[in-house]
């Protein structure tokens, strides 16, 4: 069969989609996504951009073809200059010579030792709340498990170092969104106010983690954390380990990952719990029974059953990921679209997660949606974590943290959302609430 143009989504002229996507990509690409199938065009200064709205198409771009979709493209040439070349930015032979090398320290059995880290820092992030006080339980997730990433893979408590590290996180991530989105911002060495605050954020990161990797290298501690296990891992084809430039990509990596999109998930989650009390009390339901009163560990985590239900089907509504790009390597004709070498593919997993196509009842909270025994969802519509051998290797790591992060919450307190403080979405690098998910704690 002949291949056949994609419609063009509506913009203006010469400009194209350009000031729609500087306005709210979010929504753009949404649109675009839900509207379209297979295919859809944005043209953006002349540049064509493909957006698929099906989910054959999402599986053959990820999973089926993933050799001809890479990630050359200027959104990730822009994310390399906050984490390097880590397993998120990089490509070809050189990433797969890194997942190798990695993947063993993030075996099921590896994460297992830090899960009494994970309910230590969750019990003390709950003791420190104030009952009847209202606060926004997105920046105590964002601070809990920025912590457990420094204890996880440094073995060091960063939240000391936290007025710093949170801010040049920010900073560098909205560095990020707004040149993605402008093609004729400023080049980065040119010393605009926002590109000087750009470097000194990266600077300031780059101070932590390379701080942590000399010292170590310096002594003679043995460490069971992240980062001694990437330090002692090597590659099982070659035998080499990981350079110093290799490991500060790839911690820096973690870093950014690691907690930035575990905290919005659970901010997120807690949001959605909040709104539907029978969710809670079912959740609770399983805490008591599971748990009877005890602090969770990782040994529970297998039977809290529905709390991971509840924790898949936040991610379904709200995927901290919400946008994936790609680089088409060579022409091909997918779902009967050509698409030429060099064009730009955008998908968006927060509207595949709602396409009624594929979802009963897209837009409702029901974690039962995930209970054993049900149907599982179509290929290609579910992916929080990425699908396919680009899936994140800190999988598991992290659904196991905001497992046991929501067991411990729910166990001791009850969130009430604070009526006058909206939840509004913001999509940066994560799809982040908008100034935060402010909420009134009571005990149970």
């Amino acid at each position: 069969m002949p291949a056949t143009p994609a419609p063009v989504l509506p913009g203006e002229p010469i400009l194209g989609s350009l000031r729609a996507l500087q306005r709210d990509p979010f929504a753009v690409l949404s649109r675009a996504t839900l509207e379209y199938s297979p295919w859809v065009r944005l043209k953006v200064l002349g540049t064509e951009i493909f957006v698929p709205g099906d989910a054959a198409v999402f599986e053959h771009v990820l999973v089926t073809n993933v050799r001809n979709f890479d990630k050359q493209l200027r959104s990730y040439q822009l994310l390399r200059n906050i984490v390097g070349y880590g397993l998120v930015t990089s490509d070809g032979d050189f990433w797969k010579r890194q997942r190798r090398t990695a993947q063993p320290a993030f075996h099921r059995e590896r994460i297992a030792a830090f899960g009494e880290i994970m309910s230590r820092a969750s019990t003390e992030m709950v003791d420190g709340f104030v009952m009847g006080t209202p606060f926004d339980v997105a920046a105590s997730f964002n601070h809990v498990a920025l912590k457990l990433v420094g204890q996880t893979i440094l073995s060091n408590d960063v939240t000391s170092s936290a007025s710093r590290v949170e801010p040049a996180m920010r900073v560098a991530l909205e560095h990020l969104v707004r040149r993605s989105l402008d093609p004729l911002s400023a080049p980065e060495w040119v010393p605009t106010s926002k590109n000087r605050a750009f470097r000194q954020a990266i600077e300031e990161l780059d101070r932590v983690v390379n701080g942590v990797i000399s010292a170590r290298r310096a002594g003679t501690e043995t460490r069971k954390d992240l980062l001694a296990m990437l330090m002692e891992a090597r590659d099982p084809e070659t035998g080499e380990g990981m350079t110093d430039v290799q490991l500060r990509d790839e911690v820096m990596t973690i870093f950014l990952a690691g907690h930035e999109t575990t905290a919005t998930a659970l901010a997120w989650t807690a949001m959605l719990i909040a709104q539907h009390p029978e969710v809670e009390a079912a959740l609770v339901e399983e805490l008591d029974r599971v748990l009877g009163g005890r602090s969770p560990g990782m040994q529970d985590v297998a039977n809290l059953t529905y709390t991971g239900m509840v924790l898949k089907e936040s991610m379904r509504l709200y995927p901290p990921v919400w946008s994936l790009g790609r680089r088409v390597v060579e022409d091909e004709v997918v779902a009967g679209v050509l698409l030429p070498k060099n064009t730009q593919i955008f998908l968006c997993p927060y509207a595949m997660h709602r396409h009624p196509k594929y979802w009963k009842d897209p837009e409702r909270f029901d974690p039962l949606r995930w209970a054993p025994g049900a149907p599982p969802p179509t290929k290609g519509t579910y992916l929080p974590f990425n699908i396919g051998q680009r899936k994140c290797i800190g999988d598991v790591f992290a659904t196991i943290e905001a497992q046991i992060i929501l067991a411990t919450l729910y166990q001791r307190v009850h969130l009430t959302l604070v009526a006058d403080r909206p939840v509004q979405t913001e999509a940066l690098l994560t799809l982040r609430p908008a100034n935060g998910v402010w909420v009134t704690p009571s005990p149970r």
